[in-house]
């Protein structure tokens, strides 16, 4: 079982990392193998909107953001942190988001996730939003969103330790045993076949990239 985890924060030491860290430990201790990213420490060029990857595949930038892609690509989870910055994900993780070949070309289809957010005010329900969605819309399995609130700079509040433990536990049980999500399963059916299937077809040759990770993913 291989699992990846994407910490989106700047703070290569703060609260989403420490989170993220204990379930990492947590689904080692369980038997998973697990890969750790700090977003802050890879070399990722902005998207510049060429298009190009749909029709080839991959990316015209060969930098750290393609070859995460392919370690998720090759996973059978992720676990996606970040803190919240003016009500939404860190610019690491939008940055991550925006090479990471997700929605249209489906990466994360039949993969476990979870998504970890932090923050200090209201903000912190919508960047969890905005991961909650990127996982559903690229086909993955949500098992768990943790937000935790706590103040800027701190350690792990309170019970957080103990709710990382659980959280790794029932993510690797999910994965485990293959755990179905019929309510998630029939919302991203909808999504593929009303809003993104449709849409790629129109595009025709332009789309061959994506068609064929498609058929790639057995969608």
């Amino acid at each position: 079982m291989k699992i990846v985890i994407i910490n989106g924060s700047p703070r290569v030491n703060g609260l989403t990392a420490g989170i993220l860290h204990v379930i990492g430990k947590s689904l080692i201790s369980l038997g998973a193998e697990v890969e750790f990213y700090n977003l802050s420490e890879l070399t990722m060029s902005q998207c510049r909107g060429c298009c190009a990857c749909y029709t080839t595949g991959r990316c015209v930038k060969d930098d750290d953001a393609e070859k995460l892609s392919h370690e998720i690509e090759s996973a059978d989870g992720l676990i996606l942190g970040t803190p919240t910055y003016s009500s939404n994900v860190s610019g690491y993780m939008k940055l991550l988001i925006d090479r990471g070949h997700f929605v249209i070309e489906q990466l994360l289809n039949g993969k476990y996730c979870v998504t970890v957010t932090t923050g200090e005010n209201y903000g912190s329900r919508d960047a969890a939003k905005v991961l909650k969605d990127l996982v559903l819309y690229s086909g993955g399995r949500l098992v768990k969103s943790i937000v935790v609130k706590a103040p800027f700079n701190v350690g792990l509040p309170g019970s957080t330790e103990t709710l990382a433990e659980n959280t790794a536990y029932k993510f690797f049980e999910a994965i485990r045993t293959h755990k179905k999500y019929p309510f998630q399963s029939l919302f991203i059916k909808v999504v593929f076949s009303v809003g993104i299937r449709p849409f790629v077809i129109r595009k025709g040759e332009k789309y061959h990239g994506v068609v064929a990770k498609w058929k790639r993913y057995g969608i």
